[in-house]
């Protein structure tokens, strides 16, 4: 019981997830601002922003559901905790392990989006609900690439559970080449999901000022910022998981340290494709994902059928 609790609460639980997600977006800042030869935020500037967040006043628009416009931040930051439970750290098997996991973090994952929509439609603010309705129309565009990239290499592997797929990939080290196509594709859809640019669409500071969350203050702004910043470790850790996994035959020191650096590698090349590319329009965004995505991550899932028909046949 006290295992239990201390895994759920602690490690690699909530306070774990949400410490590392906050120095995830302090590197994530650093290596930005390094790129673009600024100096960026010290390593406590994100700690001290939530902490900030924690202590202002909570301002809910008039007009707005207050019911809705507090729960979603719960049930974002709820959804993108529990994912990360599902995803293996210094092993091969996580905390919570069963055949079908690999759907359930992604299931997870789409969560966040439709909480972030659902808020910013029911605080009832203009800019709110055009940032609302342009995260849901991203969901519809990077969705369909992010599933078929990461389920491509669970098809090769035979499995829809990452730690499965994680004991396969040990066991047959240089399958994960194959996989390359599939982690580039997943790679630009975690960008979109994590409303990054160039696909930071929704917020696009010059245009609607903060997206769905424009009328949110105080604590339920904090917890949504820290969703994000979740989003990013989960997704990084699951880019890791299934395309990059090796490591977990060192043993659980030196395969958690593996791991850490492959988390960082994410989110150093999610840093560097925000840095080179210029935002792009909702329409260029949903032609850039169907014309290009969609059939890059068709291909990959071409490619290990072939390979499964002829390798491990």
């Amino acid at each position: 019981m006290f295992y239990q609790l201390f895994s759920l609460l602690i490690f690699p639980g909530l306070l774990f997830v949400s410490v590392s997600s906050l120095f995830a977006e302090f590197l994530d800042r650093r290596i930005y601002a390094r790129l673009q030869n600024r100096i960026g935020p010290p390593w406590f500037q994100p700690f001290a922003d939530f902490i900030k967040l924690l202590a202002k006043e909570e301002i809910i628009p008039r007009d707005a559901n207050p019911r809705m416009f507090k729960m979603m931040p719960i049930f974002a930051f709820a959804s993108a905790v529990c994912a990360f439970l599902y995803i293996p750290l210094y092993k091969t098997h996580s905390l919570f392990y069963f055949d079908a996991d690999l759907i359930v973090v992604l299931y997870f994952l789409t969560i966040p989006t439709l909480a972030f929509f659902i808020g910013g439609w029911y605080s009832t603010s203009l800019y709110a609900r055009i940032g609302s309705v342009r995260s849901l129309t991203q969901l519809f565009a990077y969705e369909v690439p992010l599933f078929i990239g990461i389920l491509s290499a669970a098809v090769l592997a035979n499995t829809w559970s990452i730690s499965e797929l994680s004991i396969f990939y040990g066991r047959h080290p240089f399958y994960w080449l194959f996989n390359l196509i599939g982690f580039g594709v997943s790679l630009i859809a975690l960008l979109a999901k994590l409303e990054k640019g160039p696909f930071d669409i929704p917020e696009a500071e010059t245009e609607i000022v903060a997206g769905s969350f424009t009328e949110y203050s105080g604590r339920h702004l904090a917890f949504l910022r820290l969703t994000l910043n979740v989003e990013m470790v989960v997704g990084s850790a699951l880019l890791a998981a299934v395309f990059l996994p090796f490591g977990y035959e060192f043993g659980p020191v030196i395969g958690f340290l593996i791991f850490l650096c492959k988390i960082i590698f994410i989110i150093a090349l999610l840093s560097l494709s925000r840095t080179v590319f210029a935002r792009m329009r909702i329409d260029q965004m949903i032609n850039f994902c169907w014309k290009y995505l969609v059939p890059f991550a068709f291909f990959q899932l071409l490619l290990n059928l072939i390979l499964k028909g002829v390798i491990l046949r």
